[in-house]
């Protein structure tokens, strides 16, 4: 009986994986069938759809460090900003620590006419009713939901590299 069993679940295991591998290549077919040629419109329409209607939203902001991140106070958030079709996220972090941001690498942000973003100063408060100044950025954002090089000065004087994703905009009302 228990052979049975086996033989039953591994005959259902291998019937889907068949199945799925039909969806796989009717997928292959149809990209086959275009030639792997992106028009310039399709382009700009994905681009175009990535990109939220002018307005404000809150979104995630996440980065690959433990020492560079939002405030607990945000609860991992930012605020978006479209305008015009670009964005970009406001974020408060958690001290004074981080003294500028520049969006890209930190070799390109040491160079004589980078534009170097400056600080502003955010009042935090905490679930406790504690509040606290810390340091904001306004970061432009090429794209949502994919990581992009964003490099920080801290107080020592030396340009640090990191990855950030923005993500999940919501509409604020």
């Amino acid at each position: 009986m228990r052979k049975l069993k086996w033989r039953s679940l591994a005959l259902a295991l291998a019937v889907s994986t068949i199945a799925m591998m039909g969806t796989v290549n009717v997928w292959a077919k149809e990209e086959t069938e275009t030639d792997g040629k992106e028009t310039e419109e399709n382009s700009s329409a994905a681009e175009e759809d990535t990109v939220p209607e002018d307005g404000v939203y809150t979104v995630d902001f996440d980065t690959d460090s433990n020492m560079f991140h939002v405030n607990e106070a945000m609860d991992g958030k930012g605020v978006l900003t479209v305008e015009d079709g670009e964005m970009t996220v406001h974020v408060s972090l958690v001290s004074k620590n981080i003294v500028n941001l520049y969006c890209g690498l930190a070799q390109d942000a040491q160079e004589e006419d980078a534009e170097i973003l400056e600080p502003t100063i955010d009042t935090v408060t905490y679930s406790d009713g504690m509040t606290e100044e810390v340091y904001g950025f306004d970061i432009p954002v090429p794209v949502l939901d994919e990581e992009f090089d964003v490099a920080l000065l801290g107080k020592k004087g030396t340009w640090y590299d990191h990855k950030v994703t923005v993500s999940n905009p919501v509409a604020e009302e």
